[in-house]
């Protein structure tokens, strides 16, 4: 039975409780801004951003939202967690970028469609990562892209996303993750076809801890990204 809700508030804390971090380059969520640059690769790969209307489903900070509003998109970043949405005004005012931010589940937000619909790096935090995909669906126009990331549901993604990234090279805070919320391309593909989309390609993230960069890559036992678009 489904939850109703797409908010797990122990999820919520976890990151709360690093808000004024997100803007910090070498802070607990470093990770975020050096795999950025690919998230955005893997997007222009097949949109061209500019002028199009965009919501950040999961904004946080605002990370991506800026990338995407500096690239010309015309940008609502949407997330549940106060002090982030602040922390994301504040920097995108800083930088001089037109962004709305509102704080609030999606499954509260109205009825007004995108053409593009991002959400990275939130389902593996989500009580009912279906329902967020059912009211992303909701939000797109016809024709409309999707564009999600999330990790992979194996062994070596245990291996490096908890075990190596958070207790060995501190890359992540410790149980930022769990592993049971982690989602199979097999899965994360039925729920979107269950919404009304169709997989348009998926690719995995390499990342080297040590250079602090990522790439796109086959291999998806890890973290990887998925488009899709509404039929």
């Amino acid at each position: 039975m489904k939850t109703k809700t797409t908010v797990d508030t122990q999820e919520v804390a976890k990151f709360a409780q690093h808000a004024a971090q997100w803007w910090n380059t070498q802070g607990p969520l470093k990770t975020l801004h050096d795999i950025n640059p690919t998230r955005m690769d893997f997007i222009k790969q097949h949109l061209d951003l500019d002028k199009q209307t965009i919501l950040d489903v999961g904004c946080g900070g605002g990370i991506l939202c800026e990338s995407m509003a500096a690239a010309g998109g015309l940008v609502t970043g949407l997330d549940v967690e106060g002090d982030a949405v602040a922390a994301a005004k504040i920097h995108a005012e800083e930088s001089q970028l037109a962004i709305d931010y509102i704080c609030q589940p999606i499954e509260e937000f109205p009825d007004k469609l995108f053409d593009i619909v991002t959400c990275m790096e939130m389902l593996e935090h989500v009580p009912d990562p279906e329902l967020v995909i059912e009211h992303c669906a909701r939000l797109l126009k016809p024709d409309g892209y999707l564009f999600l990331s999330t990790i992979n549901r194996t062994v070596s993604a245990y291996a490096t996303v908890i075990i190596a990234a958070e207790y060995i090279l501190d890359l992540l805070p410790r149980q930022t993750h769990d592993f049971d919320k982690f989602i199979k391309p097999s899965e994360l593909a039925a729920m979107v076809r269950a919404s009304g989309l169709e997989v348009v390609r998926i690719a995995g993230i390499a990342y080297n801890p040590l250079a602090r960069s990522a790439s796109l890559q086959e291999s998806v036992a890890g973290n990887y990204l998925l488009a899709c678009r509404k039929l």
